[in-house]
């Protein structure tokens, strides 16, 4: 078995998707033969978290500590040398398939009662192909006897086809920005973006290193969907959101296996340590299910 496991492909006339069964990782989206996600071999694991599912939480926890119901909980430090726990707890476990077409795949999973997580969680994740490009729809359903609070994320590395990262443009509906400290933790409440972390009209993303969660992500006036984009000089990718995922991680490593520079752009219904700080948690009582959905839509200029 690879990595990654099964490897699970939809497809339509003018686009392509790969699911993997370990993580239920995005491993390929493409559309009119263009690539709108960095990919990797079958053979890897994925780097960089490339594609996860984020499931209990995205991002980080703060030496894996935090307090349900008046009990401390300590979870695996899964980034041990910044001491924190890191992404959830299915990125490495094979996820089930229940239902595939020609076009769509869901998988589900269990987040099961372990150190540092005291509540069963049941979870879907369905990838769908259609002419606009790829919807992503998470469920999540509380299987305990008690209340659990969680957070859902993604962790997509967007390309728009060979146009190099450093000749994108990067345009985010956020208007706040959180401070993080030298482990990648928040250093400060969320604040106003200002004139230097402002991405709302668009910004190059050349000369720009970013490992920065941004709030207040919010549908347009009319709008019933967050939009962020990547423009290039001959199209774009647009990542679409229920306001849900009122959160966004942009990352923008050098080290992207194939591409070298590369930008994550990570749709999270919380921030980073929010296990800690309750900000963007929802929490669901006993049987209680959560439905929340993301998507990619490429697109060529005029825009």
């Amino acid at each position: 078995m690879p990595p990654t496991g099964e490897q699970f492909e939809i497809a339509i006339d003018r686009a392509r998707a790969v699911v993997t069964e370990v993580g239920a990782v995005l491993r390929v989206f493409e559309m009119d033969g263009r690539a709108y996600c960095e990919t990797f071999d079958a053979g890897e694991r994925p780097p960089r978290g490339s594609g996860a599912v984020l499931v209990p939480w995205p991002n980080r926890v703060r030496d894996g500590r935090w307090t349900w119901a008046g009990t401390p909980q300590q979870l695996a430090l899964t980034e041990p040398d910044a001491g924190n726990a890191i992404h959830g707890l299915l990125r490495h476990v094979r996820w089930r398939p229940v239902e595939q077409s020609r076009n769509a795949v869901t998988l589900d999973a269990v987040v099961v009662p372990q150190p540092g997580w005291p509540v069963p969680l049941y979870t879907t994740v369905r990838y769908s192909l259609d002419d606009d490009g790829l919807a992503v729809t998470h469920t999540v359903r509380n299987e305990g006897v008690e209340p659990m609070p969680f957070g859902v994320g993604a962790h997509p590395y967007l390309r728009v086809g060979d146009t190099a990262t450093d000749d994108l443009v990067l345009t985010l509906a956020a208007g706040t920005v959180l401070p993080l400290d030298d482990r990648q933790l928040p250093s400060g409440p969320p604040a106003p973006v200002t004139a230097a972390d402002d991405f709302r009209t668009g910004r190059p993303l050349r000369g720009r290193a970013l490992d920065t969660p941004f709030g207040g992500c919010a549908p347009a006036a009319g709008d019933t969907r967050v939009r962020h984009r990547l423009t290039g000089p001959d199209g774009g990718l647009e990542l679409w959101a229920d306001p849900a995922f009122d959160w966004v991680q942009v990352f923008t490593p050098d080290d992207h296996p194939g591409r070298g520079r590369a930008v994550a752009v990570e749709p999270m219904t919380c921030p980073p340590d929010a296990l800690n700080s309750g900000l963007g948690l929802i929490t669901l009582a006993p049987e209680e299910s959560w439905t929340g959905s993301w998507g990619l839509r490429p697109f060529r200029r005029p825009f």
